[in-house]
């Protein structure tokens, strides 16, 4: 090979080394920002399962309770700044391909893609937080607003029910691959315990289920909401969780769920350190 010919090659390699750094480093501190946001909704749904308050078991009652925190507002950027990370990871991802086997397939693109949309507008309300403008009020206000402004459009009943059918879907898909351990495949613990192994498992399934479950609950109300004709009807994530008491079940199952969601907080500190990206 000449040496203007391996310069070429060498440099190509230095720059895909790049990228690939600057992705992982996208992906992870996403990952690890997600997570912080599924443990302190999850510690403030517990709380309001004992009948212990807690504020809203919501994003923005989660940004809340880190804002009250020792160096508060830097954690509050540091989470937004994350979830931009989270962002720029999944746009790679709908532009050049997923890591693993047929990552470049049309639908995974297109999921990274929807998925790109989803964290930029978390990113957003956690920024708008964090530099003081509010962020768009509780999840249960900015569900029943963009409910009632979906239901005023032409076909507006037919389309808040299409969203609330897509999210119950994601819901049930969530709990079936978590219970089905797919996310095995996205993990690189090559060189790990056993012990590790199982505790990552136990993680995934677990928070996975939990978080399916509140996504599915969530989708009906909002297909609810369509049916009846009836923004009050949709909530968000707070006012689902609460719903929970009102089973035979009583808190317990509130706060099952609640515990569901650290752990996949948890989990997600496991996929920032060992997921293939």
């Amino acid at each position: 090979m000449s040496t203007a010919r391996a310069g070429v090659v060498g440099e190509g390699v230095r720059s895909a080394s790049r990228g690939g750094t600057a992705r992982s480093v996208t992906a992870r501190c996403g990952l690890a920002a997600r997570g912080a946001l599924y443990i302190l909704i999850g510690l403030i749904a517990v709380r309001v399962g004992f009948g212990k308050g807690g504020g809203e078991a919501d994003r923005q009652g989660a940004l809340q309770e880190l804002a009250g925190k020792p160096f508060g507002s830097v954690l509050v950027w540091a989470v937004g700044i994350g979830l931009v990370g989270m962002v720029l990871w999944r746009l790679s991802e709908a532009a050049f391909g997923a890591a693993g086997p047929k990552g470049d397939k049309a639908s995974k693109r297109l999921m990274a893609a929807g998925r790109a949309v989803f964290y930029g507008a978390a990113a957003f309300s956690v920024l708008s937080f964090a530099t003081g403008s509010g962020g768009g009020g509780s999840g249960d206000e900015q569900s029943r607003d963009w409910t009632a402004s979906a239901l005023g459009l032409p076909a507006g009943r037919w389309l808040v029910g299409a969203v609330g059918i897509g999210i119950a879907v994601a819901g049930v898909v969530i709990a079936v691959r978590a219970a089905r351990r797919t996310f095995r495949k996205h993990l690189d613990m090559t060189g790990v315990s056993e012990h590790w192994r199982k505790a990552v498992d136990v993680l995934g399934v677990t928070g996975g289920v939990a978080r399916g479950a509140v996504f599915t609950v969530v989708g009906a109300f909002v297909l609810y909401a369509a049916w009846r004709y009836d923004p009050s009807q949709a909530k968000g994530m707070d006012d689902t969780l609460r719903t929970f008491t009102q089973t035979p079940a009583g808190p317990w199952l509130l706060i099952a769920v609640a515990i569901g969601l650290v752990l996949f907080g948890v989990f997600s500190w496991a996929m920032a350190r060992w997921r293939k990206v």
